[in-house]
């Protein structure tokens, strides 16, 4: 009787760890690689993407089944202790015997052994616990009926709002990069890519004074020659008489018209070459350009405000290297605007972007609020400094320099070191 009753008492003991370890592995088990798995064909991450599909049953049937085993166990331990040792003294033991034996083997070693192995983990035990799910379906709903009155009555039964999709994978990364299984290059890709929706054409674009357009008045010899003097492929057209856009001359077009007349480049109608511009506005959102691109298998735009004023142009090679970062070539010339000094501080036009400067000298000034290293300074002041005026902010020194009516037009930036603690 006795020697039954401890085998009965392990054994319980045994499924107790197996329901605490197939809850942890279940609930820990990555969902990405699952689905991975499941569509490369494997039933048994099929079955664990069912299990965590309804978590509430899960959950309910594992809890029934642990506290069943549970309270047997500590019942027939309390009958075996009471018959070994009469009085209160049996039971006591049996209340500390069993503590020790259910902490130790029932929850932290297989939770332990679980949730170092949840993947592996959750697939052994995805047929057994589909099988005890089902069997427990009725008594989980009664339990979750009984389960949602009681938060009602309560008024806790509204549930908080869920991370989205993209918030989860945020986090995942930054959660990595800081256990440092993700280097900082990988992250600014993976984020890069998310941030695109949050971005406008205004961040990204160049600035139209670092446009190089040409005159199209001219003689088409002298356009020709400023075309392949230029480090880029395609280069705006203006006419110089209304300052409007006429058209976008690629170098390709301009070669193969140089062919096509032996060489004789006084002779060739540049009119004829010059693609159709496409306009779109600052404020179209990064991503839906992207889209657009990709779509309309045209790379350059040019951007204009609501009063169909030029503000910049962007290419797709400027929405990548939001992504992939500084896309540079032999062709590639410094950031225009910006002339770093020895003594680690910058001298840049105050029409230069945040995001060109931070790109030249590696810091973080933020661009949430201003496009320009100006605009910051304004945004910063609130007001329009004066040439000699210093301000600190963001761990920089922004020194005005010179000012045209109400703009800045030049300015010193550096960082702030840090003075060493005395002792």
């Amino acid at each position: 009787m006795i020697i039954g009753t401890f085998i009965a008492i392990l054994c319980l003991l045994g499924m107790s760890a197996f329901f605490s370890g197939s809850e942890t592995a279940l609930t820990a088990a990555s969902r990405t690689r699952m689905h991975q798995l499941e569509r490369e064909g494997n039933k048994r991450a099929a079955a664990v993407n069912t299990l965590i599909s309804d978590r509430e049953k899960l959950i309910g049937a594992i809890l029934l089944g642990n506290n069943l085993v549970n309270i047997l166990a500590s019942a027939l331990a309390t009958t075996l202790f009471a018959a070994l040792m009469p009085g209160a003294a049996g039971v006591a033991v049996a209340t500390a015997v069993m503590t020790v034996l259910v902490l130790v083997f029932a929850e932290v070693l297989p939770k332990t052994y679980a949730i170092t192995r949840a993947d592996r983990m959750a697939m052994s035990v995805s047929k057994p616990i589909s099988v005890l799910v089902k069997a427990a379906a009725w008594i989980v709903l009664i339990i979750q009926a009984i389960v949602n009155a009681t938060l009602r009555l309560i008024g806790a039964a509204a549930p908080d709002a869920d991370f989205t999709a993209e918030e989860e994978i945020r986090g995942a990364i930054d959660f990595h990069h800081s256990e440092g299984g993700v280097d900082e290059a990988d992250r600014h890709r993976l984020v890069g890519a998310l941030d695109l929706k949050d971005m406008t054409v205004e961040e990204v674009m160049i600035h139209r004074k670092n446009i190089t357009m040409l005159d199209c008045t001219q003689p088409s010899g002298d356009i020709i020659k400023q075309a392949l003097n230029s480090p880029h492929t395609r280069i705006p057209l203006y006419n110089a008489e209304d300052d409007e856009i006429t058209g976008i001359l690629h170098v390709k077009d301009l070669l193969r018209a140089v062919v096509q007349h032996k060489g004789d480049i006084d002779g060739i109608d540049m009119t004829e070459l010059l693609r159709e511009p496409w306009f779109v506005p600052e404020t179209t959102p990064l991503q839906d350009q992207l889209d657009l691109f990709l779509k309309e298998r045209n790379h350059f735009a040019l951007v204009v405000d609501e009063y169909g004023e030029l503000q910049g142009l962007l290419t797709l090679e400027d929405i990548l290297e939001e992504i992939v970062g500084d896309i540079r070539d032999e062709h590639d010339v410094p950031v225009q605007g910006v002339r770093p000094q020895s003594d680690g501080s910058v001298i840049t036009e105050g029409w230069v972007t945040i995001r060109d400067l931070n790109r030249a000298t590696g810091w973080q000034l933020p661009d949430e609020e201003a496009v320009t290293i100006a605009g910051l300074v304004i945004h910063e002041a609130q007001t329009i400094p004066e040439p000699g005026q210093r301000f600190s902010f963001h761990g920089h020194r922004f020194d005005v320099i010179r000012k045209t009516r109400n703009q800045i037009t030049g300015l010193r930036v550096a960082p702030i070191q840090e003075e060493p603690e005395v002792e």
